[in-house]
């Protein structure tokens, strides 16, 4: 049996396919994640340490294969505009980056600041608060910066796993761990799944700084 490539009192992290082997994560309470949704993205940083593009990126067959196996059960998803928002949806939340956000359309005179996160299922709790998420991003060149294209800031994610249902959280696209991070600063158990090798060594490291990792540059 393949072992997790991470563990610790809360989280556990694999390395592998999520389509492959849903039986890692699908059996969690909540899913919050950022899939590939088929933008085809192209990262234009100047660090040559920070990979232009991600696994899957071409169209939705990917995101839209992981909903299927969560079944419609609770979950955040992160997307845009651009694309059509997954089935079941019932609320679009949005992320105001505060003005960083790529340069979008140069023959407009406006540039985005904003990305979208749906809601779907049932469950959710807290206190009714507004759907616009104001937080900036993680700046690809600032200390301790992005180090994955699509690196989500901590105190965001944070934010919207208070309001998840009890029990785990999943992320079947971890990424640099950003969901597992915040998901464990509030004593939830989680669970992450991740393709790239890279990015579990990094979801990995910043699990294991503990408190080090849970500000607003994560």
């Amino acid at each position: 049996m393949t072992a997790p490539y991470y563990v610790d009192e809360s989280v556990t992290l694999w390395h592998g396919d999520c389509l492959e082997h849903p039986e890692w994560w699908a059996s969690a309470d909540v899913l919050v994640t950022d899939p590939p949704y088929g933008i085809a993205y192209r990262s234009n940083s100047p660090r040559d340490t920070l990979a232009r593009s991600i696994l899957g990126d071409e169209d939705t067959a990917t995101r839209d294969a992981a909903l299927a196996a969560w079944g419609g059960c609770p979950a955040l998803v992160f997307g845009t505009w651009r694309i059509p928002r997954p089935d079941g949806t019932r609320q679009l939340l949005v992320w105001d980056t505060k003005g960083a956000l790529g340069m979008g359309a140069m023959d407009l005179p406006w540039k985005p600041a904003h990305q979208e996160v749906y809601v779907l299922g049932r469950g959710f709790i807290g206190r009714r608060t507004s759907d616009v998420l104001t937080y900036a991003p993680v700046q690809s060149t600032a200390h301790n910066g992005r180090e994955h294209p699509h690196q989500k800031p901590v105190p965001l994610m944070r934010d919207l796993i208070a309001k998840c249902p009890p029990g785990v959280v999943a992320d079947p696209f971890a990424g640099s761990g950003s969901t597992l991070v915040a998901a464990k600063s509030l004593g939830r158990t989680a669970v992450g799944v991740e393709l790239d090798e890279r990015y579990c060594e990094i979801a990995a490291r910043r699990l294991s700084q503990g408190v080090l990792d849970f500000g607003a540059s994560a």
